[in-house]
């Protein structure tokens, strides 16, 4: 077998390099991007991971609230505790830094440096040289991160001895300046560190704490340890104990489902690429196909030919992939570098991590792009083990083929309608993804039948036109040899169908939420942290606020005719699951002129307070409409107060589950009246820029802030931004499906090159009848248009079947939330009609090479 394939393989491969080298490309593009995606992935998750771990130090324990802080009595408990060795306090907050004309969102952390080397020794505030060496517990001092001074532009080294630099940090509605006294070695986004007590009084939070970390005696049982508090009368409500990976353990569940989604999108490439090997070595196999006859007669047997034709498959499979591996790798360090962790999810933002290559990983897609090109090289060994020898001696071509397995078609396509309907695994739709598997082979495996069920029809219409006759009485006579050729294309087809169909649905469902939550003109929020973030941390408005009399004078602008006020703040009711939203907002009128509810709104029964929870608060956590919702009473500490589901919501900006109440009931059971986001709905020929000058004007007055502590966007802004970071983020789906029908196309090409060089004494039999070359070649495209016809309404077909399968159940499955299914007609007719249309023109390009002049002397080498 070495022996063939290094000369009679090598021949094949050294007189057409470029045939070869498309297969090669096929497979190395589908590896690469799946490699690439998951070290990506895979960096981004440990470089989190460490950031956390360089944050929260090592602990045994940690002990954190459902919402905002806890009394520090609890702290004093604990530290008294006979099995607790060690209690670590911190008071921590997402804010707003100012250094000159620099903001940057940070993360406020106060910490007591008697007992943090222990458990976080890369927090320890590190003394600048020549300040005081106590300067750590002095009120007004700070001490920053590298990361923190480079968002800030200040100079990655401190000034030396002398020299002070000073920091503007903002909570709520007031500036607080400080003086930067060193460093901490932390790592991961933004930290400014300073000392636990200095940090509650300056920030008016004195006796709340964040979080205590816990370092337990030896021996403590942890999970007896935790019950026993939890369960003593005493132990306050909204106060929970967490694990130390908990934090990046929350994101990796997070991001698991896009992860997952984005890889399986990169395999798509790789799907396709095995039809491309598929179409090169049929198109191999029909030109040797007199050669592997002689080897036959020689001696060499037919599962001997079918080794040799898997062992060049495997060649191709292995260079691709090697090829593959280097190229994802070279791309996953060029996004790192360029883009950091993050991959448009949101989940790793500001996450900058180094790569971290996997030689598990390596091996998985490496394996996965030789099995492909095997999977493709398959049914081309086959037909090489299947020729007539003395019949293909003679140049006779290989006998019609009959398809009739409709009935396996009929079971995958049942079988993928009932996959469809299970549940997902873990959180990932895997029966989903098996679904659509079977709805494509099973698609494919039909096309014999489909093109009998269709052309039997069809053909008596052409009976009186010869040439059409002839095309469609090759399609219809050679249906299996039809379905081969076209499988490609009905493959990517039905793949660029589905992604055509879920993305139109996907993009007309948010456009028709922003309109329902974006009812107002002009859009004010509190300036801090930034939102937007998948990674279900706190939300920066927790501490961004404006206060009741700011709101009042934006209300009394010339040209504001009302506002409405929206208030954020961070719930954690699952020490396992991220961070769920709590949405204090104005809701005037009725519950579904304010938000875009799923189904109709619930009356609220006396003495209950409704709330409205989006579509994963309903998966996640079972809050159904007309029920109570228990945990959200003990996160507020308010077990006296009973909330009612009233209704369900959707909410494309938070994938880990919202709730949202009116702000009349937030303020009656908090008693907090600040908010984070003001919504302004402009008086008839008020000028718009005008009135953001008075806003961003009225803000600089305000306890000696400035212009800068607000964010101001119209609603034409917000919906454009929001769709246009939608559009780039979807780009890549239509590039892949570019890649897919191209691939389809020279599928087609191949193997209409593969037949018209097995039907040479067909075409110089027509020659002698009188046809010209050009009726030929006629014939040829008409057999092209009559081929991918048939495919394109099978592509169109199962296209549709599988966006329903992606619209309905996975993007559910992975992300808790529904969208309302679009068919773009005009686009997919279009689409369907360019397939039809590229695959005439590839199958008259393809016939011009073999129907050339020697056809007539084909038919003299049987006489």
């Amino acid at each position: 077998m070495r022996a063939l394939l290094t000369t009679f393989s090598w021949q094949e491969l050294r007189h057409h390099p470029w045939r070869n080298a498309a297969a090669v490309l096929a497979v190395m593009l589908g590896v690469a991007l799946a490699f690439s995606v998951q070290l990506i992935n895979a960096s981004a998750l440990d470089e989190f991971s460490s950031a956390v771990r360089s944050v929260n130090g090592e602990p045994d324990l940690e002990v954190r609230a459902v919402q905002g802080g806890f009394d520090e009595a609890v702290f004093a408990r604990l530290a008294r505790h006979p099995q607790v060795a060690l209690a670590s306090p911190v008071f921590e907050f997402q804010g707003l830094a100012l250094a000159g004309e620099r903001q940057a969102p940070i993360r406020v952390i106060g910490i007591d440096a008697l007992v943090l080397p222990t458990i976080a020794p890369a927090l320890m505030p590190q003394v600048a040289a020549g300040a005081d060496r106590f300067a750590l517990f002095a009120p007004g001092r700070v001490f920053l991160n590298l990361a923190a001074r480079d968002a800030l532009g200040l100079p990655a080294q401190a000034p030396g001895e002398g020299a002070t630099e000073t920091v503007q940090l903002r909570s709520g509605d007031a500036w607080h300046p400080l003086t930067v006294d060193g460093h901490v070695a932390a790592g991961g986004k933004a930290l400014a560190v300073m000392d636990i007590a200095a940090a509650q009084e300056l920030f008016g939070r004195i006796g709340q704490l964040s979080r205590i970390d816990l370092r337990l005696a030896p021996g403590t049982d942890r999970a007896a340890f935790m019950a026993s508090l939890q369960k003593s009368p005493d132990w306050p409500a909204g106060v929970q104990f967490a694990e130390p990976g908990d934090a990046a353990q929350r994101v990796s569940n997070l991001s698991r489902a896009y992860r997952v989604n984005l890889t399986v999108l990169a395999l798509v490439a790789l799907f396709t690429g095995a039809f491309l090997v598929f179409s090169v070595l049929a198109l191999s196999v029909a030109k040797r196909a007199q050669q592997f006859a002689l080897l036959g007669v020689l001696g060499l047997t037919p599962r001997e030919r079918l080794r040799l034709v898997l062992a060049e498959s495997l060649v191709l499979g292995l260079i691709g992939s090697a090829a593959g591996l280097a190229l994802g790798t070279a791309l996953a360090a060029f996004a790192l570098r360029v883009l950091g962790g993050d991959l448009g999810g949101g989940y790793f933002e500001g996450v900058a991590p180094t790569l971290h290559w996997s030689a598990g990983a390596a091996l998985l897609y490496g394996g996965l792009g030789v099995l492909a090109a095997l999977v493709g090289g398959w049914w081309p060994a086959r037909a090489a083990q299947a020729l007539p020898e003395a019949q293909t001696l003679k140049g006779l071509g290989a006998a019609p083929t009959q398809g009739n397995g409709h009935w396996l078609a009929l079971g995958l396509i049942a079988l993928g309608a009932v996959l469809a309907r299970l549940p997902a695994i873990g959180g990932i739709p895997v029966a989903a993804y098996l679904s659509v598997a079977c709805l494509l082979v099973g698609g494919i495996t039909a096309l014999p039948w489909l093109i009998a069920l269709l052309y039997d029809r069809v053909a008596p219409l052409f009976a009186q036109r010869v040439l059409p006759m002839l095309a469609v009485e090759r399609a219809r006579r050679m249906r299996g040899t039809a379905a081969v050729a076209v499988s490609g294309v009905v493959a990517s087809l039905s793949l660029a169908v589905a992604l055509t169909v879920m993305v139109a649905s996907f993009r007309d469902s948010v456009t028709q939420w922003l309109d329902v939550v974006l009812p107002a003109d002009l859009y004010v929020r509190a300036t801090s942290g930034g939102r937007g973030s998948n990674s279900g941390g706190a939300s920066s408005t927790d501490t961004a606020t404006f206060s009741p009399a700011f709101v009042q004078s934006l209300a009394q602008l010339p040209g504001v005719a009302r506002t409405g006020t929206l208030r954020t703040q961070s719930l954690q009711l699952d020490a396992t699951r991220p961070a769920v939203t709590l949405i204090a907002r104005s809701l005037e009128g009725s519950a579904a002129q304010s938000l875009p509810l799923v189904g109709s709104a619930l009356p609220v029964p006396e003495g209950q307070v409704g709330i409205y929870v989006s579509e994963p608060m309903e998966e996640l956590y079972g809050a159904k409409p007309g029920t109570t919702f228990a945990p959200l009473s003990g996160a507020m500490g308010k077990a006296r107060v009973s909330f009612f589901v009233a209704g369900v919501w959707r909410d494309y900006a938070r994938q880990f589950g919202a709730i949202t109440m009116d702000a009349r009931d937030f303020e009656r059971i908090t008693g907090e009246r600040n908010v984070s986001d003001v919504a302004l709905w402009l008086a008839p020929g008020a000028s718009e820029g005008a009135v953001q000058n008075s806003v961003r004007e009225l803000a600089a007055r305000q306890d000696d802030g400035s212009a800068g502590s607000v964010e101001i966007a119209s609603v034409g802004q917000i919906r454009t931004t929001s769709l246009r970071i939608f559009d780039r983020s979807f780009a890549v789906t239509y590039w892949l499906q570019a890649v897919a029908i191209a691939i389809g196309l020279f599928g087609i090409a191949a193997s209409f090159s593969a037949q018209v060089l097995a039907r040479r004494k067909e075409f110089g039999l027509l020659a002698h009848l009188g046809f010209t070359r050009r009726q030929v070649l006629a014939v040829v495209a008409g057999e092209g248009a009559a081929w991918t016809a048939i495919g394109a309404v099978a592509g169109l077909g199962l296209g549709l079947a599988v966006s329903v399968v992606l619209v309905k159940v996975v993007n559910p499955q992975s992300f808790h939330w529904t969208m309302d299914l679009l068919v773009p007609w005009e686009r997919l007719l279009a689409l369907c009609g360019a397939v039809v249309a590229a695959g005439t023109v590839t199958a008259w390009l393809a016939g011009r090479a073999a129907a050339g002049k020697d056809v007539v002397l084909a038919v003299k080498e049987d006489w």
